[in-house]
């Protein structure tokens, strides 16, 4: 793997496991025009994804026992820390759950998973070649925003502000009460509670591609054979988004931004 390195606390990559590698490259080339590079690794085939120039992320196979455990297609953020061992350590000390890792991605750094005390699942990444600032774009095809959905917003609250040294803040939002993640003077993401509406809905990251038009891409995700779980809605000052699924069953949101956060 090859990630970029902003500073710690701050989103840094987006792994796509998936049942199907190249239905998924054509899926994604033909939505937001992504391209992949193959890097064959210990593990299997790992698929760099750029949207342009831009490294943004990769897919890779999911493995055997990862199908027979149930686990289904998925994408994953990563948070970039200082050290993965001792960050995955102290998350289990605050009440997560360590999935996977430390586990050395060959010469580019170290990777780790886990659950909040919620049950969400984030991903780590320790860098050991520092590659710059990578920032949020509204750029057609950029990762723009990342959002948890959680059954207990206080523990997750408490347990990202503890891990990460996120600042939480509330504001009224038409569906309810939302939070935002600041770290510093920086937007990280955001926080929805899971209501009894939206069903058995488990916690979870959800990652938002900005797009030049919301509707436009819903109906390409259908005609390129996945679906849209949540239909076009308008966000007042935010933008209009939707949620797709791919053709393998990964959720991904995908918004026309009315303005980038600042």
């Amino acid at each position: 793997m090859s990630h970029p390195s902003p500073t710690p606390g701050h989103f840094c990559w987006y792994d796509l496991a998936t049942s199907d590698a190249a239905g998924a490259k054509s899926f994604y080339g033909g939505l937001f025009g992504w391209t992949t590079t193959d890097d064959e690794t210990p593990v299997g085939v790992y698929s760099h994804i750029r949207n342009g120039e831009i490294p943004l992320g990769g897919m890779y196979s999911l493995s055997d026992e990862m199908k027979q455990a149930g686990v289904p297609p998925h994408w994953m953020p990563y948070v970039t820390v200082e050290d993965a061992a001792a960050s995955l350590e102290r998350a289990a000390g605050l009440g997560g759950k360590v999935v996977m890792g430390p586990y050395p991605a060959g010469d580019a750094g170290i990777l780790g998973v886990l659950t909040d005390p919620t049950g969400a699942a984030v991903a780590l990444w320790q860098p050991k070649t520092p590659k710059g600032e990578r920032v949020p774009n509204a750029d057609h095809g950029a990762v723009c925003w990342n959002e948890l959905m959680t059954g207990d917003t206080a523990a997750a609250r408490q347990f990202y502000g503890e891990f990460f040294g996120w600042q939480a803040n509330e504001m009224p939002m038409p569906t309810g009460m939302y939070t935002m993640f600041t770290l510093g003077e920086a937007r990280i993401g955001g926080m929805m509670a899971i209501t009894k509406e939206m069903g058995e809905v488990p916690p979870h990251w959800m990652s938002y591609v900005s797009v030049a038009d919301c509707d436009a891409t819903a109906a390409k995700a259908k005609e390129l054979g996945g679906g849209v779980l949540v239909p076009p809605m308008d966000v007042p000052q935010v933008g209009r988004f939707c949620m797709i699924r791919d053709p393998q069953g990964a959720a991904l949101s995908v918004i026309k931004l009315a303005a980038m956060p600042e």
